[in-house]
């Protein structure tokens, strides 16, 4: 009895779900934004899902090592701004310097922020336009005194 009422639940869930599941990537103010069925995902997640196609993994890799070089020179820019104006807001010298070397990191990252737009718009179209290639994933996991199944797709 418990078996066939697990077996047409799960045929009812089964039947209901979406195999098109497609990344986008959308332009934020402050970068990017990556969605899989209306929910955000990281680029790191990102990286996780694409390996399943050999071609759009190595081009997102790309993409986000970009993007930590970007992120990275932002920050340090950043930081090498605030400092003298922190400085000059309390009243004290500033070393403006320390700015303008902050600027030149900043404009530094622009061009990996560049090239990690076109490796990611890279990625994600040939991991959208190849769907065969995606693999359902069906994970069943013992827990204290119950068990849980998962199934990604």
């Amino acid at each position: 009895m418990n078996i066939r009422l697990f077996a047409f639940i799960g045929f009812i869930s089964f039947s209901q779900v979406s195999f098109a599941q497609d990344i986008q990537i959308y332009k934020t103010f402050g970068g990017y934004r990556f969605e899989k069925d209306s929910v955000v995902i990281s680029p790191k997640m990102v990286l996780e899902e694409m390996k399943v196609n050999p071609l759009a993994y190595a081009e997102f890799k790309k993409a986000k090592n970009n993007l930590t070089a970007a992120s990275t020179l932002g920050f340090a820019g950043g930081l090498l701004i605030g400092f003298p104006l922190g400085t000059a807001i309390a009243g004290g010298d500033p070393e403006w310097g320390l700015a303008a070397g902050g600027v030149g990191l900043i404009l530094a990252s622009i061009p990996f922020n560049n090239a990690f737009k076109q490796h990611a718009l890279l990625a994600i179209d040939q991991y959208n336009e190849n769907p065969t290639s995606r693999r359902i994933k069906i994970n069943f996991y013992v827990t204290g005194v119950g068990g849980k199944l998962v199934i990604r797709f």
